[in-house]
């Protein structure tokens, strides 16, 4: 407390700095910044608090919580930020309407009204999940989102022929990614085992039959399966291949 009390008073003395800007648990810390500045130099000084943002178990979020939802696309993408206000409850979602959005109160009201007759649709989540996402990341960041939603959630085969390589890679972190030269009569467990994707032997044999491999969201149950342009490839040149629930392989073809 006493170190941030000096910050402020350092800030204010070399940088000219009279506004400090917290979460409300920062009121004691702006607070003794406050008394220290204004004690010692007789300048009026503010501080302005803002509700903390919990996540939707009620825990803080922040760099020290580790799940910290930032505006840098590098550290959270368009549809990872689009995801986490899409998620957010009912009892939450008008007050973040509220202070989020540029939207009026009046249209908030409205939208919790037509809420209260139809909630299977989310309305008021998928609202607020767009203006905040075309407010950081401007409407290509909302498309963008859009996008990877429809290809993670609703296995769009559309939507995935439309992402770029950046949208790949933010929509699957983990993926393991490969590229591949496609060979005449190329089979689905060809494909599997050139990714490294499934055991060798039986073993990995049975992970297809058995239903464990999905390509660009069909499943794929038959190992001889020839791979098919348009179909197994997409027309970007990419495949998108799944093992299990959670294994994703983005696989790049060359010269196709």
């Amino acid at each position: 407390e006493l170190l941030q009390a000096y910050d402020f008073l350092h800030l204010h003395q070399h940088h000219g700095c009279r506004i400090q800007l917290g979460g409300h648990d920062q009121m004691g810390n702006i607070m003794s910044g406050y008394e220290l500045v204004t004690k010692m130099t007789g300048t009026d000084v503010f501080g302005i608090t803002v509700p903390l943002i919990t996540s939707t178990t009620g825990d803080k979020l922040g760099k020290t919580a580790g799940n910290a939802v930032w505006l840098n696309r590098d550290k959270t993408s368009p549809f990872e930020l689009y995801q986490f206000f899409v998620r957010q409850q009912d009892n939450i979602v008008e007050k973040y309407l509220k202070l989020f959005t540029f939207l009026p109160l009046e249209e908030i009201t409205h939208i919790m009204e037509m809420h209260a007759k139809e909630p299977e649709k989310w309305g008021p989540q998928k609202r607020l999940a767009a203006e905040v996402t075309k407010l950081v990341h401007g409407k290509e960041g909302l498309e963008s989102a859009k996008r990877c939603t429809k290809a993670l959630y609703y296995s769009s085969v559309e939507a995935l022929e439309e992402m770029s390589d950046q949208e790949l890679q933010e929509l699957f972190r983990q993926a393991t990614s490969a590229e591949l030269m496609l060979e005449p009569g190329m089979t689905v467990l060809d494909l599997c085992r050139k990714a490294n994707a499934i055991p060798d032997g039986p073993s990995g044999y049975r992970k297809i039959t058995d239903g464990g491999v999905s390509i660009n969201g069909n499943r794929v149950t038959d190992p001889e399966t020839v791979l098919i342009l348009g179909q197994h490839i997409l027309k970007n040149g990419v495949s998108l291949l799944r093992v299990g629930k959670k294994n994703y392989y983005i696989i790049k073809w060359l010269q196709l």
